[in-house]
């Protein structure tokens, strides 16, 4: 015995250029058939909430799969599975394309791995949030259905990376210790030394839980943190290079420039916040930011 409900869409090409769209969603419960063996042209998350069940390999040897857990179906590579015939479990699915799950892919938010397609999971609030909203935009005649369930999947692909049982709640252990000390002058090699890593295994670890390179996740938040002291301080472009770990102020200038797209100055001129006296003489605390509140 089980319920099922489902709805699929076919978005357009324009539609297409969002980088994700959705092309179904479904919610199940109960004792459901089995899928497969098939094979698909596209995405599929989906993801166990409660119960058990089985995948099998392409060689058809059965795994067990317990909630909560997540599948990934990935295009081109044949699938199988099911529920367990006694007890059931509880899933809901979505089905996804688009160019940008290259890119997620490549970030590490999906796992392509024919092989190994089970993703335990810590839990799946976030996940079954995000397909609430995806079922609630599918109502018939819904003229924002295509943007408000391409939006969703972002969301979706985004709470499934933070929920993996693999990933702490509060993130990576290392990647906390890099962001605390992002704007030291250290080498990427010092940085792995203070962790008692060699550099590659730095790199792994960042790759695996950020998706980039040290250099680059150490970059970004240099960068991030200098558009803020730029857009809400008067500091000499000199005082904000020291501030973010650059030392040379030329040098964080052409690396500013190369990868912002814009020289400090002229960053900082775009900005047109920095007022007189007030905030603008205080460096600005990510951690403690000044609240706004609304009078009336």
């Amino acid at each position: 015995m089980y319920r099922t409900w489902m709805r699929y869409f076919t978005p357009s090409p324009v539609h297409h250029r969002l980088g994700l769209v959705c092309l179904g969603v479904g919610l199940q419960h109960g004792t459901l058939p089995a899928v497969g063996p098939r094979t698909l042209d596209h995405h599929v998350a989906v993801i166990i909430h409660a119960g058990s069940g089985w995948y099998a390999d392409p060689d058809g040897t059965r795994h067990p799969v317990t909630a909560p857990a997540l599948l990934w179906l990935t295009p081109g590579v044949p699938h199988h599975y099911g529920a367990d015939p006694e007890t059931g479990w509880d899933e809901s699915f979505v089905d996804f394309t688009g160019p940008a799950a290259t890119t997620y892919t490549e970030l590490g938010y999906i796992e392509p791995r024919p092989d190994r397609p089970l993703v335990p999971l810590a839990d799946t609030a976030a996940a079954r949030a995000a397909i609430g909203r995806i079922a609630r935009a599918a109502r018939r005649g819904n003229p924002l259905l295509e943007v408000e369930t391409s939006a969703a999947v972002h969301e979706l692909l985004v709470a499934l990376r933070r929920a993996r049982a693999d990933t702490d709640a509060d993130g990576d252990p290392v990647l906390q210790a890099l962001a605390r000390d992002a704007f030291l002058p250290l080498s990427v090699a010092e940085h792995a030394a203070r962790h008692g890593m060699s550099p590659a295994e730095l790199r792994t670890a960042v790759r695996r839980g950020a998706g980039c390179s040290p250099k680059d996740y150490l970059l970004g938040i240099r960068l991030g943190r200098a558009k803020e002291l730029l857009a809400a301080t008067e500091l000499p472009v000199a005082a904000v290079a020291r501030r973010v770990g650059y030392d040379d102020p030329a040098y964080f200038s052409r690396l500013f420039t190369r990868r912002v797209g814009t020289a400090p100055v002229r960053f900082r001129t775009q900005q047109g916040r920095a007022v007189p006296g007030g905030w603008s003489t205080r460096i600005p605390d990510p951690d403690d930011p000044p609240v706004v509140s609304g009078t009336g």
